[in-house]
Formats: structure tokens, sequence, C-alpha cells
């Protein structure tokens, strides 16, 4: 079981303008951050498309969590502005074999997100197939939302299944849950608001990764 977590910033914005400001702001404290897009069709929210990156040089290593639709046509897009990895939803793909075997021939990192109410148990034929797994801890689409603790559950689940699956939770995650979280055994903790939101993003997330990474 993981003894400590890393906390991976999460990027959410739906300006154009504001991205560039967040991938410097981001540079100064770590070196690798999953990027946020929303299509407005699979959760509420509409956020930066793909393009939005053309252009845009960074230091960054990154991946990109898709909250859309049809995934498979934003690979190759991706692939252009530099994602090391695509993470799709189970709940989005027609076909999520067709999506994992697309980002293979692309190159490309692949790893699959479940949304809160979306058990294990249908996508078990997969993990063998991908990298990692995205618990969702909220129901996604919005900076903020409220945690989801019964999610945590599935964790020892996919250990079960795939004992050295990466294993990432997204969603409403603070100061007071996150060493709850990292106990779980969970690999990769994603944090959007309580980094981008807070006065000193750095020093907010060097309190998170010291809390992760020390959770006893």
């Amino acid at each position: 079981m993981t003894t400590s977590s890393r906390v991976v910033p999460a990027i959410l914005t739906d300006d154009d303008q504001a991205l560039p400001g967040m991938i410097r702001q981001a540079e100064q404290f770590t070196d690798y951050v999953q990027i946020d897009f929303m299509d407005g069709d699979f959760v509420p929210s509409h956020s930066i498309l793909c393009r939005s990156l053309y252009g845009l040089t960074t230091s960054l290593t990154w991946e990109a969590h898709l909250m859309v639709k049809e995934p498979e046509d934003q690979l190759e897009c991706l692939r252009d502005v530099g994602a090391q990895r695509v993470i799709f939803h189970f709940e989005a793909a027609e076909s999520p074999a067709s999506v994992i075997n697309k980002a293979r021939q692309l190159r490309l990192g692949i790893g699959l997100a479940l949304n809160p109410e979306t058990p294990v148990s249908p996508v078990a034929s997969l993990l063998d197939e991908v990298d990692s797994v995205l618990l969702l801890a909220v129901h996604p689409g919005y900076y903020g939302s409220q945690f989801l603790p019964e999610v945590l559950s599935k964790i020892a689940e996919l250990r079960v299944l795939a004992p050295a699956m990466e294993i990432g939770v997204d969603g409403g995650i603070k100061e007071n849950n996150i060493s709850h979280i990292a106990k779980m055994g969970v690999d990769t903790i994603y944090v959007g608001s309580a980094i981008f939101r807070q006065p000193d993003p750095a020093q907010a997330y060097q309190r998170l990764q010291s809390l992760a990474q020390n959770p006893y």
C-alpha cells in the first residue's frame, strides 16, 4: 500500500487569457500539472479548449483530464499541444477500449476516470490496458464542489484487481481531508481550488504536499 501520496495541481479555467498566468504560477512550485477540459455537455460547465494551448510553451509536464463526450476526438490535438497523458471518463465514451487503443497509437499515456456513482466492476476488464484510474470524489464540472467520502471505498477494490495501478482521487480535497485520503493508499491527489484560489498558491501546495506525504 502507498504510504505517501503526491499532490498534482489541477488547472481549471474557462478564460483563455487567464491560462498562461496559471501555467506560469504553477511553474514556480511544481513540475507537473493536470489541465481540465469540460465541454458543457458531459458536464454542465465549459472550460478552455484544447486549441487554447496552441503556441503556449511551458517547462511543466502535464496531463489532460477530459470531462467531455467523444473523448477520442480530442486526442490528436492534445498530443500536438504537448499532453503526456490523457484521462477520460468511462461514462463519456461509447467504446472506452477504442479510446484507449487510439491513445496508444498516438503514443499517449491513458487513464480512466470514474464518476462518483460509477462502480469499479464495469472497468475491471480495462485495467490492464490503462496507466491509471482517477476516482472523482465530486460530481465533476465545478471548482469547490463537496467531497464525497464514500468514493474512497473504491481504492481497496482497485488494489485487489490491479495492485500496481496508479490510483488518483480528484475533487473537494482540502487541508482538512487530504491526510485521510493519503492514508487510504492513493498514489495521486489532484487539487484545484485549494491551491489556485488561495492567497498564496505555492504555500498552499507545499502545505498540502506535506500533509499528503506525512499523513500519520
